[in-house]
């Protein structure tokens, strides 16, 4: 799915001669409080006959997929990635299923992962050993951008195997050795690029280790996929009294959502929470995957709903270490999502909704665990609000 942009910003793009890539430095993209887009992101209305329009791309996706397509051209992946064979199957779910034979067959081993809280180990494959020319940018907010959280310096860098057109990974500071472990302003970064772009499929996501990361330095996933996605428009209930957790309750994945309809500090709110209950899932050992997309409010939606805010979807599921054969594709954050990168032409042509619901329900919790964590992200959500109450007290 490349995305057509003509972009002036060619500070962003390497010097033609690679023997001048190492002084060239890594440039800064910083971001205006104006720029984080709300209003008027939307899958366009196909007429009968036409195919879709493009939506008009932001300077932060004419910068991406510009220095994106750059890299590619000049052979930084382990793989030249074309137009993907994609296919909706049919059913009532809506998965996007697309063919990725070479993602399959050329990624990078997974680490030898046996903890969800394992430690960093600097000798083991990580960001700072990556090639020279695999960095985009520096990704930064504004000085005096409204906002609680303390802004990590992120790195965004091009995932040498790519699932989709523009795929990047979010890799705040490298030097400092974090571990695959969701921290507050990596979570805002990830949510504010969602909103630096205009294009409604530019997703981000984390796998937590467990939950199928395979290198073990905190990242998360940025890439385009030119499809709804089911979770964008699912139908949810509210867990909480206030409304600030909500379950959703389609297909593929039950899975627990949190909203905010802008930036600010409802979103600011929204961060803190995801990052409570993720840290509750990770001191108990418990893997999981979260997804950063454009969508519907909570409550009764549908696949077709306008997309007025973000959704975080936030699954527990079971621990799952190294790689996994035999499937049609592994169980991580965009297969929960409803996207499937499937690894052969043979699953690719006899995939259908049943397999691939089989293949993502084995990988979920067992329903007296998942009573029990939902349980405890409520407490907590009641905790928070508790909290929050009680500052509102002594601010008088």
């Amino acid at each position: 799915m490349a995305l057509p942009c003509d972009s002036n910003e060619t500070s962003y793009l390497l010097p033609a001669n690679s023997e001048d890539w190492e002084g060239h430095g890594t440039p800064d993209f910083v971001y205006r409080q104006e720029e984080l887009l709300l209003e008027g992101i939307q899958w366009p209305r196909r007429a009968p006959g036409l195919p879709d329009a493009p939506p008009p791309l932001s300077r932060f996706d004419c910068v991406l997929c510009s220095a994106w397509r750059q890299r590619m051209e000049l052979g930084l992946f382990r793989y030249h990635l074309g137009e993907l064979q994609t296919q909706t199957l049919p059913g009532a779910v809506g998965f996007v299923a697309q063919l990725n034979v070479e993602r399959g067959v050329q990624r990078r081993r997974p680490q030898n992962i046996r903890s969800v809280r394992q430690a960093f180990d600097p000798e083991q494959f990580n960001f700072n050993k990556i090639r020279t020319g695999e960095v985009l940018f520096r990704l930064h907010r504004e000085p005096g951008l409204p906002g609680a959280l303390q802004q990590e310096d992120i790195l965004v860098m091009i995932n040498v195997s790519p699932l989709e057109w523009g795929h990047v990974l979010l890799v705040p500071e490298p030097a400092l050795g974090l571990p695959q472990r969701l921290l507050p302003g990596a979570l805002q970064a990830g949510v504010e690029a969602v909103l630096l772009s205009s294009h409604p499929g530019f997703r981000v996501g984390f796998n937590s280790l467990g939950g199928l990361a395979s290198v073990n330095h905190l990242h998360l996933h940025g890439y385009y996929l030119a499809h709804r996605l089911p979770v964008e428009g699912a139908p949810s209930k509210p867990l909480d009294p206030g409304g600030r957790l909500h379950l959703l309750q389609a297909l593929p994945a039950p899975g627990f959502l949190f909203y905010a309809s802008g930036p600010g500090p409802e979103l600011e709110a929204l961060i803190s929470r995801v990052c409570r209950a993720t840290d509750y899932l990770t001191d108990h050992e418990i893997a999981h995957n979260l997804f950063v997309t454009r969508g519907a409010p909570p409550g009764k939606t549908s696949p077709s709903s306008a997309l007025t805010g973000v959704r975080v979807i936030l699954w527990a599921r079971k621990s799952s270490f190294g790689i996994k054969e035999g499937g049609a594709f592994n169980v991580a954050l965009c297969e929960l999502a409803g996207h499937l990168p499937v690894k052969t032409s043979q699953d690719f042509s006899s995939l259908t909704e049943a397999a691939a619901l089989a293949l993502i329900q084995d990988c979920l919790l067992p329903p007296a665990q998942a009573e029990e964590v939902q349980a405890a992200l409520v407490a907590l959500t009641a905790q928070e609000e508790q909290e929050s109450f009680q500052k509102y007290l002594f601010s008088y």
